[in-house]
């Protein structure tokens, strides 16, 4: 199945998926570019920082394979396996970076609205009862359990 493969089957997870990879970068790239702020949203950018290393591990199935964690770390991100679990998690990542306005209006604002969207459309996914289903591109169905 090919990428367009994917975003037409209508699955709302994939373009969760897809959608948290995209946060995944924002997250990053932003958390970083806010560090140099000299008031609290310091606090705010690492939270973002943080938020986008944690995504990676949710949404990239084929590196908690690939890199050594913990049996702790890796029970923790086997709970995010359903949409409406990755919808939480979305959701309360969205909220602190909303909560960020509070102090000062910065480009953390684009990373809330993306986590937002991620999360709708995983909140949608089980809505309508639809399987959670990961991109074979991102490792998911297949590609993991080929390597080991």
């Amino acid at each position: 199945m090919t990428i367009a493969d994917e975003f037409r089957s209508r699955n709302f997870s994939i373009y969760g998926q897809w959608t948290g990879v995209l946060a995944i970068v924002l997250c990053l790239a932003l958390g970083i570019a806010n560090l140099f702020h000299v008031n609290l949203v310091i606090i705010f950018s690492i939270i973002c920082i943080v938020s986008g290393l944690l995504l990676i591990f949710v949404e990239i199935p084929l590196l908690l394979r690939i890199c050594p964690t913990s049996p702790k770390f890796d029970e923790f991100m086997r709970r995010f396996t359903t949409n409406y679990m990755r919808a939480a998690i979305y959701g309360v990542m969205s909220l602190v970076q909303w909560l960020s306005l509070i102090l000062r209006a910065t480009s953390l604002i684009a990373a809330a609205v993306v986590l937002m969207l991620a999360g709708i459309f995983y909140l949608i996914a089980g809505l309508k009862n639809q399987d959670f289903a990961g991109s074979k591109t991102l490792g998911g169905q297949g590609l993991a359990q080929m390597i080991v």
